[in-house]
């Protein structure tokens, strides 16, 4: 073996690359802003698909769930469910995500 490759191996002491990521995702305040986008790519496996494909759009600001809805109909069946909707999101977070429910 060449002295050059000896040199170039890695450290024992290294962190693995996830934990570099973790760190730096922690450092930047992105992992609070990953963990909302997986929350909303998961919509209709939360909620199922006849509310996913009446969902319009969604977005998580101040710990507040946007849902705009294209059904006036769907929109007052979930508005009786928030707290069960509020649920299944902290849930699939795994940590409070979101406190409340705004429907457009």
């Amino acid at each position: 073996m060449s002295k050059e490759w000896n040199e170039n191996k890695r450290q024992g002491n290294a962190a693995p690359m996830k934990d570099i990521v973790d760190k730096l995702m922690r450092a930047y305040h992105l992992d609070d802003k990953m963990t909302e986008l997986d929350v909303l790519n998961r919509w209709g496996e939360m909620m199922g698909t006849a509310v996913a494909q009446r969902t319009i759009s969604l977005k998580i600001k101040n710990k507040i769930l946007y849902i705009t809805l294209n059904s006036s109909v769907m929109r007052d069946e979930l508005q009786h469910g928030k707290a069960i909707i509020i649920q299944r999101v902290n849930e699939t977070a795994g940590k409070e995500l979101i406190n409340d429910i705004w429907f457009a």
